[in-house]
């Protein structure tokens, strides 16, 4: 049983539980950025750039076949060269990558915040404290 103590030591700490929720966010917040590349901002630059759909932008590399030789039919897809895949995956790592760096930057400047602040003042003596103090300025006079 040592053993499974020891693994349930580790999977309770709380690095490994926070990085656990830090990856299911991060599989969540990647969902949302591919949804907005795809559906919001990728539209709208093909209007911009006159109606391409890069999602489906690549270049043919080898053409498919329908049909074979002995005249079976035959389907092999053509080889593309899908460059258009790869520069909606770039935009959605720019997209990533700038959320992730703003959200950095506000946790950092949070930080700074609470480093400004000047520290409580500590309490003074308690009313016992008070007390003895005075007890002992007596006794030193006599």
């Amino acid at each position: 049983m040592g053993m499974l103590n020891e693994f349930k030591t580790f999977a309770m700490r709380g690095n490994v539980v926070d990085l656990a929720v830090g990856v299911v966010i991060g599989g969540a917040f990647g969902g949302i950025v591919t949804s907005l590349v795809g559906d919001l901002i990728m539209p709208l630059v093909g209007i911009l750039t006159g109606g391409v759909d890069f999602s489906k932008a690549a270049i043919v590399l080898k053409e498919g076949i329908a049909a074979s030789a002995d005249g079976k039919v035959a389907a092999v897809a053509p080889v593309l060269f899908g460059y258009g895949k790869f520069i909606q995956t770039v935009i959605n790592f720019i997209i990533v990558a700038w959320a992730i760096f703003m959200l950095v930057k506000a946790m950092n400047t949070l930080k700074r915040k609470e480093a400004v602040a000047p520290p409580p003042a500590p309490p003074g003596p308690s009313a016992e404290e008070k007390l003895l103090t005075e007890i002992r300025d007596l006794l030193k006079k006599t």
